[in-house]
């Protein structure tokens, strides 16, 4: 007795089962997280070292290079990436996907305490951190208020909203742009310190020695115990004008003798600005592994609370990814329910019977909810990948269901009662339904068990595609055979004759039976010119998508002030004005920016982005043709080299150029960048090689500073605080009631734009003051602005725009380029970004269609208890793939991830069709003993029409997807016409060239039986 029958003797348990599991699915559906994409749990640290004031170069040599060479020993490291800029260096540490985060944490703290004591003694402590959050903000607000200056809503954003929004759940970082810092500037003036003998230095040291608290000591006053604590602090800046500072040598000076005292702000790095005007922005970033919806939610309900505290405020969404991921989920929940809604229209336009309709049509709610549950118990979430999953799997879930129905309802029409009719048709349908389910579970594990990074993207696809396929089986050997007893009535329907359509397809069968020959050259032909096609199909990774923003960020010369960036972004927000489509521009200078991956980049005031905000997609062009006319703006704005995205997959192209000879570096880096401007729609080409920043270089006489007792320390220590203050943690701090001010001794604006100024700064020498020129050379000079290394050498990145262009031709097309052809023996070209995962993704997914195959090849044999037959299922691939190029090409597609999964999905799909006929020809001929002819035009008359019935569900489910309906579907696209090119030249040509192949391979086995008998009685005879 096999599972159905069981199921319909005993109906209970089944009933019960489904009932339970329903439950289970729609608890877990409520409990699903909902984001764009899968969190990527890659095993990467962050390193930060920081010395204020510290050259690019300099920095190199004494710390970078210590620090990648204690950290390239540990095991597993995959890649280091070292960004360095003025003052701070930041190291990216990539492990393998098998490295646990927290041992690669503690391994790389450890690694970067070895050699602690070898760094500079004016490297702050540094910050060893685990990646927990995404690069791109969940979020971006800017806030503005009526009645707050810029410093005290600098000062509200810092601590009221970013403590209130640390206690949204699921929040991982909240981000200030723009805005100031309050602070105390002592400003010195060199020529009253040189007229009394005080340096920079001693004003610095001595008001941190004075303005402090300090605590220690007991005592026992009325027989009580008190704590001791020594108040040296001001209250407010203005007192700090009075104190005297003590110099040593019994003297003391007034601070207000030789310096202004101003309670006012830091030096600007950053500057917002919303449409033109001052406002305050912030980043939300969301912790990994919580939902994108509800931490938005939270966050809203956050500055609502704030809003009604103070009405003053007023808080514009910037841009988000939380709109996208939300309008995804209901796009691909919309696409969900009109695919499964055209699959039952389709079953009942064949069927002309509700009964049988609804008995088909409850097999998707019911292998659907399961899924939920599961997903939510393997810590799977809604994202565009999962819904991808059951989206593609609709058509294929009522699949079983149609054929078990459609088998049944011929059994009634032979005058069998339901019940009867119901266990005969699921006996003799069972070896094709579990074989069909176990084809298509042999398909899509791979692609869930997949290594890399792809893997670890596409494992969330496979195993809820995977569990849906068997939730399907579950229903249609349990339950579908019972709602069959229980709703189909014994009505005997007298057999209808066959329509012209099936008489005219049973005449061209009989043809292709005695013209074996012909039919398979054809079909060869047909999938040897479609193979032809594949080079000219444009190879990519992922399409862009339609994100509803996208951001322009720009890039000064170094040596540019925060004005003239701020300048520039005026222009580029002027020059964008009459761009149709855009909503808000978000302006931001000085902020940090992700660069290469997870390595989050400083901001410097030369830099800058605006984020431009869209209307709604029905309101204005698409983003596409949005950027193009950004694009032609953008190039009347002078002085500033552009980039536009917002950094996700299927926008640029970015290249390495990786060596240790840094002018050949610089040299390929140009010429690169030089030559790919001649290359299709390629725009905005930029690299990151250094240019140079200018620099005043200060050389000491050594000679006279040693007869001065003045060391190269001392030089630098004096030009440093006069210029731009102590280190922070140095400085003496100012008390307030809810925060610590900074007071920061150093001269003003003014006197650090003259040189001359610079020249006659004071140095405490062995005979008192001297001027810094009579022991050091002052003159102007260049630097490297930035340095980035990659596994411990230079190099520079290239990125391009794609601008509509593959990814795959534009690769072609570059390294074809003379620039790369004649590169130097000592420059290696690296491909790195959208290009390194299109190439593992390739290579991913081709190893993952072969292991299919052969996992397809496996389940048959074993189930067909037969290694030819199987050969005959597998047939109807190769004539799927053809559709599916032809149907890409016509179309304008790519050969990308979304198409790459219509092509692992086609293989399955069109093996159950192959199945359904080669399994029903091996039983006529066994069970009534017909002729190979006519056990397969009986086949192809027999199964016909559900191969039929769940090829057109299928396009009927997919057909919403192909045509782009509803929200972005620039990701699922590629896939469903894929899909549906492949179904209709496999069921149109393998419905007649199966059985051919069936022939052949037939013949074959018999031929090879024969021999086998010859050779045995050969052997028997001479014994």
């Amino acid at each position: 007795m096999n599972l159905a029958t069981w199921s319909i003797r005993n109906p209970i348990p089944a009933v019960l089962l489904f009932i339970m599991l329903s439950f289970a699915g729609l608890r877990g559906f409520q409990q699903l997280s909902i984001q764009s994409l899968p969190d990527l749990d890659l095993p990467g640290i962050i390193i930060q070292l920081s010395q204020p004031g510290a050259a690019p170069a300099q920095l190199e040599t004494e710390v970078a290079r210590k620090v990648e060479n204690s950290i390239a020993t540990l095991s597993g490291l995959k890649h280091i990436r070292t960004s360095i800029t003025d003052g701070l260096v930041q190291i990216s540490a990539e492990f393998v996907l098998e490295k646990k985060l927290s041992d690669a944490l503690t391994e790389t703290k450890d690694a970067v305490d070895r050699v602690r004591s070898d760094l500079p003694t004016s490297v702050q402590q540094p910050s060893v951190s685990a990646v927990v959050v995404g690069g791109v903000p969940t979020l971006t607000y800017a806030i503005a208020s009526s009645k707050l200056d810029e410093e005290a809503l600098s000062w509200y954003v810092d601590d009221t909203v970013g403590k209130t929004l640390s206690g949204v759940a699921g929040l991982g970082r909240f981000e200030r742009l723009g805005g100031v810092q309050r602070e105390v500037q002592v400003e010195v003036d060199p020529v009253r310190m040189a007229s009394l003998g005080v340096t920079a230095t001693d004003v610095s040291r001595a008001l941190k020695q004075v303005q402090q608290e300090s605590s220690g000591g007991r005592g026992n006053l009325g027989l009580a115990e008190q704590s001791l604590r020594t108040l040296a602090t001001v209250r407010q800046a203005s007192e700090l004008a009075a104190m005297p500072i003590a110099l040593g040598n019994g003297r003391d000076v007034r601070l207000e003798q030789v310096a202004t005292v101003r309670d006012t702000v830091a030096e600007r790095t950053q500057v917002a600005l919303l449409d033109g005007k001052p406002v305050i922005g912030f980043n939300v970033y969301r912790a990994k592994g919580h939902d994108e919806t509800r931490v938005a939610e939270g966050v809203q309900q956050a500055l609502q609370r704030l809003q009604e505290a103070d009405p003053s405020i007023s808080v514009t969404l910037i841009s988000g990814s939380v709109d996208y991921a939300l309008e995804q989920y209901e796009g691909s929940m919309t696409m969900l329910y009109e695919g499964a809604l055209l699959a039952v229209l389709v079953v009942w336009w064949f069927l002309r019977d509700w009964r049988a309709t609804l008995v088909s049509a409850s097999a998707l709610p019911l292998s659907i909810l399961p899924t939920f549950a599961v997903m939510h118990w393997l810590g799977f979430s809604l994202n565009m990948l999962t819904l991808l999953a059951l989206a593609i799997v609709v058509g294929i879930l009522v699949d079983d269901a149609i054929v078990e129905i459609e088998n049944i309802a011929r059994h009634v029409q032979q005058g069998k009662t339901v019940r009867q009719a119901a266990a005969d048709a699921v006996d003799e349908i069972a070896l094709a339904v579990i074989a069909t389910t176990l084809t298509l579970v042999a398909v899509f594990m791979p692609t869930a068990l997949m290594n890399g990074i792809t893997g670890m993207f596409f494992k969330q696809f496979g195993w809820t595609a995977v569990v849906a396929v068997l939730a399907s089986l579950l229903v249609a050997r349990l339950l579908t055979p019972v709602l069959a007893v229980f709703l189909l009535t014994d009505r005997h329907h007298p057999a209808t004759p066959d329509g012209r359509l099936m008489q005219a397809y049973l005449q061209m069968v009989r043809w292709t039976l005695t013209q074996r020959k012909t039919t398979l050259g054809l079909a060869t032909l047909f999938f040897v010119v479609a193979c032809g096609m594949v080079p000219m199909i444009p190879a990519g990774f992922v399409p862009a998508s339609d994100r509803g923003y996208t951001l322009v960020h720009f890039e000064l010369p170094p040596g540019s002030s925060i004005t003239d960036a701020s300048r520039v972004a005026e222009a580029v927000r002027v020059a964008l004005k009459p761009v149709a489509g855009i909503d808000h521009l978000f302006t931001a200078v000085g902020s940090g920016h992700i660069a290469d991956g997870a390595l989050i980049r400083a901001g410097e005031v030369r830099e800058g982005s605006l984020t431009l905000t869209l209307q709604e997609r029905d309101q204005r062009p698409s983003q596409t043709e949005i950027e193009q006319a950004v694009r032609q703006a953008l190039r009347d704005v002078a002085g500033a080299r552009f980039s536009l995205g917002v950094g996700g997959p299927g926008e640029k192209m970015s290249l390495i150029l990786s060596s240790e000879n840094a002018p050949a570096l610089k040299a390929s880096a140009q010429a690169l960048e030089r030559d790919l401007r001649s290359i299709g729609t390629l725009s905005n080409i930029t690299s990151t090689a250094s240019l140079e920043r200018p620099e005043i270089v200060i050389r000491p006489d050594w000679q006279r500073a040693a007869e001065l007792g003045i060391t190269a320390e001392l030089i630098g220590e004096t030009v440093r605080i006069a210029t731009s203050g102590d280190f922070d943690t140095q400085l003496a701090k100012l008390n307030l009631d809810n925060r610590q001010l900074g007071i920061r001794v150093r001269m003003a604006d003014a006197a650090r734009r003259d040189l001359q100024v610079l020249s006659n700064l004071r140095i405490k020498s062995s005979n008192g003051l001297v001027p810094l020129s009579s022991v050091a050379e002052l003159s102007l000079a260049g630097g490297s602005a930035q340095l980035n290394r990659y596994d411990r050498r230079r190099f520079v990145t290239v990125n391009a725009e794609l601008g509509g262009m593959s990814l795959g031709a534009a690769l072609a097309a570059a390294k074809a380029l003379p620039a790369v052809k004649n590169m130097p023996s000592g420059v290696k070209l690296i491909e790195t970004g959208d290009a390194e995962m299109m190439e593992e993704m390739a290579g991913g997914f081709g190893f993952a269609m072969l292991t299919g195959l052969l996992c397809v090849f496996c389940v048959l044999v074993l189930l067909f208890k037969d290694f030819f037959q199987p050969l005959t299922i597998l047939s109807a691939i190769p004539l799927s793939l053809g559709g599916a190029f032809i149907a890409l090409l016509i179309t304008g597609g790519e050969l990308n991830i979304p198409s790459m999964i219509g092509l692992i999905m086609l293989m399955g799909i069109v093996t159950k069709n192959s199945i359904l006929l080669v399994e029903y020809a091996l039983a006529a001929r066994r069970e009534r003993g017909l002729s190979r002819h006519d056990a397969l035009v009986d086949a192809c008359h027999k199964r016909a029409r559900p191969i039929i019935m769940t090829t057109v569900a299928m396009i009927a489910g997919m057909l919403p997807i192909a045509l782009g309906f509803g929200s972005d579907a620039s990701f699922r696209q590629p896939m469903a016409i894929a899909v549906i090119g492949g179904l209709l030249s496999s069921t149109l040509l393998s419905l007649l060239v199966v059985p051919v192949v069936f022939t052949y391979v037939d013949g074959l086995k018999q031929g090879l039986g024969r021999l086998s008998r010859q050779g045995k009685v050969s052997v028997a005879g001479a014994n």
